[in-house]
């Protein structure tokens, strides 16, 4: 019989702890393939604060440190320099751990063009904590913290962290996905392993931002926060490449 799917070994054999329809599995898997395929989990080094993903060192089968909220980016940034440059690290991080109190951190990581890779998980809440209001939540978003819905006047506005990482200097490749569907998960996966490949070439800060549901704090089904997802965080959120120093690398026009 072929083999039409094969389980990565990027992964551990653990259940995930996450949400029926969280699309955090989907990205961890597409993680664990590219650190496979590109033949690294031997030397890749992840790194997981707190949030949905606070348990992700059950999962990717590489090592993984856990850092403090938002710390992510500095911790990854002592280990990357500590250890021999051909070893890839990696943070793990949602939208309330890195666009509120990481904020700091990972624009002063992109800033100094520190060669690590950030995967960036926006579900527009805080997902672990009770649904709270997030930094990235949208306009009239409804969330524990802001039950008539995110007024900008009172709460600001939605941030956008891909377009602000892509001004910074050091920041060598920015890209925003999303998993809503077999085809947008294929393109994901090619950028998340672009993102890999510049620290590889140590070209600098590499982040990918990703698109992600929250059924159960969006109170939908699966499904409904699937489609909720382009209909309301794609016009705002929109899925394209910010910035890459690749091309200008190997001396394309």
């Amino acid at each position: 019989m072929a083999v039409v799917f094969q389980k990565t070994k990027g992964l551990s054999d653990n259940p995930t702890h996450y949400c029926p329809g969280c699309t955090h599995g989907i990205i961890h898997r597409i993680v664990g393939e590219v650190l496979e395929e590109l033949g690294v989990l031997g030397d890749a080094v992840g790194v997981v604060p707190v949030g949905c993903s606070v348990l992700a060192y059950n999962y990717f089968s590489c090592d993984t440190q856990e850092a403090a909220h938002g710390r992510a980016p500095a911790v990854a940034t002592g280990i990357k320099r500590v250890l021999p440059p051909e070893k890839v690290v990696f943070t793990y991080q949602g939208d309330g751990d890195l666009a509120s109190i990481g904020t700091a951190e990972i624009v002063h990581a992109a800033n100094r063009g520190e060669k690590i890779t950030t995967i960036f998980v926006n579900n527009t809440t805080y997902g672990m904590t009770g649904g709270q209001m997030a930094p990235t939540t949208l306009i009239g978003q409804k969330s524990t913290t802001s039950q008539s819905g995110r007024n900008p006047e009172t709460q600001g506005y939605p941030i956008r962290m891909s377009e602000m990482i892509a001004t910074l200097e050091g920041a060598a490749f920015v890209q925003r996905v999303r998993v809503d569907n077999p085809g947008e998960v294929r393109k994901a996966k090619k950028a998340i392993k672009k993102a890999f490949e510049v620290q590889m070439k140590g070209l600098g800060f590499s982040m990918i931002e990703v698109l992600s549901t929250c059924p159960t704090n969006w109170g939908l089904p699966p499904t409904e926060a699937l489609q909720w997802l382009r209909d309301n965080m794609v016009p705002y959120y929109p899925v394209k490449v910010f910035k890459d120093k690749t091309a200008e690398a190997e001396g394309v026009n």
